[in-house]
């Protein structure tokens, strides 16, 4: 039993341009910092396969497949879905493995392959709406995990946690209307992507904190609102949206937050994970655009995972 990263190198192809913070930069610098740090040769390193298009129809319109399908330009060249979100001759690829490796470590996760999983994987996914991409996502990947656990895979109850700095727009919208699911999260607000934001549904605890916050605001409302809704919906597994720009040293949002508060959610998931899901959670990045502060913020992340504190 272990912990597993899921990634792959067409997820590096995919790019949005010389100015764009979603970079393939990014994975480099978790791989290079899971090397610093000594975690590396801990974890059991495995390929993202390619998404089945069942998978992605399970969340996402057949208008918003055709929208990256359909328009995937020529090498060299890119075409705009919207001014922050591109596509490439790589980007269906890219995010075909992207929501492929949230499938496949779902699957190996409720198959006691492993303990849990990473996928450390782009193009993000958590702003992915049900009908169209936006905000650097192409395919809701955390979405099309829980749909697959839940659909096809026959779970009861499923819960997902976002601790991006940016509300999971995407990812409430295509849970919205299923008792099966729950959504905590927290993100700065007034901020992107604008939503018009219920805190509190029967299956969503959005919590909207002001820009600034840090660590220890982000630590209580975890205590206040998110645990107890978890603790109440006992989730058969636990899907995590890992953002780290709220990183105090992330410049596109507007938090406090440092290594050691991603290590501590992580481990109250992993709390709760273990009382109602044998332990089972599978991770995917989402946003974290400060190289450094985005590898040194996986890499917490990761050995809270694997238990290497």
């Amino acid at each position: 039993m272990s912990t597993a990263i899921y990634s792959h190198t067409d997820c590096q192809r995919h790019e949005m341009g010389d100015w764009h913070p979603e970079s393939p930069a990014r994975l480099q610098a978790i791989s290079d910092q899971l090397i610093l740090a000594h975690i590396n040769d801990l974890l059991e390193h495995r390929e993202a396969p390619l998404a089945q298009l069942a998978d992605i129809e399970r969340v996402h319109s057949k208008n918003a497949i055709g929208l990256v399908r359909d328009h995937i330009p020529a090498p060299g060249h890119y075409y705009p879905l919207d001014g922050d979100t591109l596509l490439n001759a790589h980007s269906w690829n890219a995010a075909l493995r992207a929501a492929g490796a949230a499938v496949a470590a779902t699957d190996a996760v409720i198959d006691g392959e492993l303990d849990n999983a990473f996928c450390a994987t782009r193009p993000p996914g958590h702003h992915a709406r049900p009908s169209e991409p936006m905000g650097f996502c192409l395919f809701n990947n955390v979405a099309v995990a829980a749909r697959h656990a839940l659909d096809a895979r026959g779970l009861e109850r499923i819960a997902i946690v976002d601790f991006d700095v940016h509300h999971g727009n995407g990812t409430a919208e295509a849970l919205a209307r299923d008792p099966r699911a729950l959504m905590v999260s927290f993100f700065q607000h007034p901020f992107y992507p604008f939503s018009d934001v219920e805190p509190y549904t029967d299956n969503c605890v959005n919590v909207p904190v002001p820009a600034r916050s840090k660590g220890d605001v982000v630590r209580q409302l975890v205590l206040d609102h998110w645990l107890p809704a978890l603790h109440r919906h006992r989730p058969q597994m636990l899907f995590i949206s890992a953002g780290f720009d709220a990183h105090r040293e992330d410049d596109v949002g507007d938090m406090g937050l440092v290594e050691a508060d991603y290590a501590w959610i992580t481990r109250q998931v992993m709390a709760v994970a273990r009382l109602y899901a044998g332990g089972r959670i599978v991770s995917c990045l989402e946003g974290g655009y400060n190289l450094s502060a985005l590898g040194r913020s996986v890499a917490a992340h990761v050995r809270a995972l694997a238990e290497l504190d």
